[in-house]
């Protein structure tokens, strides 16, 4: 079924892997995937035991920062706290170190958060791939569930578009799904019927709970967003690699795409729901 057979190639077939993503990526070859997405878990409030990291300047500092100044992130200490990953500093900045490894020289990485940690990602994404590799903040807008009283309600997510190569990268905008002009009388006819090409704000709805494309997977990413992900960034044939693959969804939106893939998750309900979804591609 394409789950755990290792070692994975190139020239291997689409590929399930169980386990801890970080010592998966650290198996697979250099300069391998032409995109990778990220869906990493949220700050969703559970009590989690986390490192926190102190940035000392440094003339020799392994990072670039802001100005050109160079810096040196370290851990200073073990503690309890009651967000989950609310330090990203401990752990996704090594993975995401490995999906710059593996991301081939026109590669792309899509890394999908909320509110609560994309201000810690986009501070390691510019300290590990570099600012000037920074392409887009895309701002995935949705109107479905509860609405705060108290507050603005949250209804979106943020997608940060980091590239290996800022001067050579793959964007396939006429390969994109276009859609719908909000005042198409202005626009005329034939442009209204073709429609517009995405902007970095998409509304589009989530998973309808009662839906063809539901899972049962908590968090599944709706099909749509992943089909333009992957129609900008890659081409048919290419790799996309997704370390917390959740429901599939990336995996089933490259293999629609005639893309090839390597996802990964840990928890044994994804997986259940991979091997049943994804069965027709391994």
């Amino acid at each position: 079924m394409g789950v755990n057979e290792q070692p994975w190639s190139p020239q291997g077939s689409n590929r399930v892997l169980a386990g801890d993503n970080l010592p998966l990526l650290r198996s697979l070859p250099d300069e391998s995937f032409t995109l990778c997405y990220m869906d990493p878990p949220f700050n969703t409030g559970r009590t989690q035991t986390r490192k926190t990291t102190r940035a000392s300047q440094t003339s020799s500092g392994q990072r670039g920062g802001f100005g050109g100044r160079r810096y040196d992130v370290t851990v200073d200490k073990l503690m309890s706290y009651d967000d989950a990953f609310a330090d990203y500093w401990s752990f996704l900045a090594p993975r995401l170190e490995e999906a710059w490894r593996v991301l081939a020289p026109h590669g792309t990485l899509y890394v999908h958060l909320d509110w609560r940690e994309v201000h810690y990602a986009k501070v390691a994404l510019d300290l590990i791939f570099g600012r000037d590799h920074f392409l887009n903040e895309i701002i995935w807008a949705y109107d479905y569930g509860g609405k705060a009283k108290t507050r603005w309600p949250t209804k979106h997510d943020t997608i940060l578009v980091y590239v290996k190569d800022p001067s050579s990268y793959i964007f396939n905008s006429d390969a994109i799904d276009r859609e719908p002009y909000m005042a198409p009388g202005l626009v005329g006819p034939e442009k209204a019927a073709r429609g517009k090409l995405p902007t970095d704000v998409w509304w589009h709805t989530i998973v309808s709970p009662t839906g063809s494309e539901k899972t049962g997977y908590a968090t599944q990413k709706p099909l749509g967003i992943l089909r333009r992900i992957i129609q900008a960034s890659s081409n048919p044939g290419d790799w996309v690699l997704d370390p917390f693959a959740g429901s599939g969804s990336t995996a089933h939106a490259a293999a629609l795409l005639e893309r090839r893939f390597v996802v990964m998750d840990s928890h044994e309900p994804a997986l259940e729901i991979m091997r049943e979804r994804l069965e027709p591609y391994l």
